[in-house]
């Protein structure tokens, strides 16, 4: 038996002692876990927003450790080795993953034809993740299963801490990937709504890609000021107006490109929030399309809106007039981790950007609950949570 977080329904998550995960398939491998983080979207679980959760689920989905066993199929990969798993489960063959889109796999997701219903086709599987995804036991335990683990790993080299290397499973290409999707040039401004750990690595992404200036939105001071420290300029959207503040601070265009970091469960002010909030309540939207709203009305004309934050079903408040109008480009889509881990890793091999800046607590895996609870409720200036098995 092992420890391992468990999903027990909305705002329950409990540590227990579940069965150790064995070699089911030839490519799989298990994995002795070091580090795990709390990810905002694993909230989406704990605040209800995934309805084929499996009560007694393993959640997480970054993670990384060490190999300790391996199936008769995996090349390259050895017990003892150190490794990065990315949050989605890719076979590295299918249409697809040939194409680098590893997080719409068309063969890791056993019960593709749940999602399939939903979306019309369905993505790739996910660690931590509920049946319609899969299924797959999460990274928040002492052990995982990895299948496919001949694609969905990369080796770390030594010298670099866990914290320096864990968010290579996903907060990190995720917002590399929302700040890519933005079509960045010299002189580009990039507005980011949403200061969580996607959020920052978005904005640290755009800079590194050449962005001249970043404008983060935010309520959370210890957010804004880690976003000011990565050289945002911020806004506080509870004392300022964003649209009116975006347009005085670009010359009255509007940003270039616009990143919305927070995805279905993001806040705001006035009435529309207000009618957000009771469709949601009232099961008629699926989350709170807040921060995209914002977005699609602040960017630019003809330019870019990029969409790392996740949704889920439909969303009724959504502002098509705004984006047709305007002429912009949406971009969306869960992020393919496996196509940026290895160049993002040579990045923080070569000192370009230190990712550990993210973390503000470190707990023992036991600590899950009050974790679980200070993460939705960014108490204690947190940002992220790491914990140890």
């Amino acid at each position: 038996m092992m420890r391992a977080v468990c999903w027990h329904g909305k705002g329950d998550v409990r540590v227990a002692d579940v069965p150790e995960p064995a070699i089911v398939n030839e490519r799989d491998a298990v994995i002795g876990v070091t580090s795990t983080s709390i990810c905002g979207s694993d909230l989406h679980a704990y605040d209800g927003y995934a309805p084929t959760m499996r009560v007694g689920g393993v959640l997480g989905h970054e993670f990384m450790g060490e190999v300790v066993e391996i199936g008769p199929g995996v090349r390259g990969l050895e017990p003892g080795d150190r490794v990065v798993v990315p949050f989605d489960v890719a076979c590295g063959r299918c249409f697809f993953c040939r194409r680098g889109l590893f997080s719409l796999c068309d063969d890791s997701n056993p019960a593709s034809w749940i999602a399939g219903q939903t979306y019309g086709y369905s993505p790739g599987g996910r660690f931590g993740s509920p049946e319609a995804l899969g299924g797959y036991a999460g990274g928040q335990a002492e052990y995982v299963r990895v299948p496919l683990a001949d694609v969905d790993h990369v080796k770390v080299p030594e010298g670099l801490a866990d914290d320096q290397v864990l968010f290579l499973s996903d907060a990190f290409p995720a917002g590399w990937q929302a700040a890519e999707q933005c079509g960045i040039r010299p002189g580009s401004v990039i507005a980011v709504w949403g200061c969580g750990a996607v959020g920052q690595f978005a904005i640290r992404s755009a800079l590194l890609m050449g962005a001249s200036r970043v404008i983060a939105i935010d309520r959370f001071g210890p957010r804004l000021a880690m976003a000011e420290a990565g050289g945002a300029e911020t806004i506080d959207y509870t004392r300022t107006d964003v649209r009116e503040a975006l347009r005085d601070m670009t010359a009255g265009l509007g940003p270039d490109a616009c990143i919305d970091a927070a995805g279905m469960e993001a806040h705001g002010l006035g009435l529309e929030y207000a009618y957000d909030r009771a469709k949601d309540a009232a099961g008629l939207e699926t989350g709170r399309p807040t921060a995209l709203r914002e977005a699609i009305e602040a960017c630019r004309k003809g330019g870019v809106v990029s969409v790392a934050g996740e949704y889920e079903g439909s969303v009724g408040t959504f502002p098509m007039g705004a984006l047709w109008g305007k002429g912009l480009t949406l971009k969306a889509g869960p992020t393919h981790a496996q196509r940026y881990m290895r160049p993002l890793l040579e990045r923080i091999e070569g000192g370009e950007i230190d990712p550990s800046f993210v973390v503000t607590h470190t707990l023992p895996l036991d600590d899950a609950p009050a974790a679980y609870e200070m993460f939705r409720d960014k108490t204690d200036a947190c940002v992220k949570v790491v914990l140890k098995p």
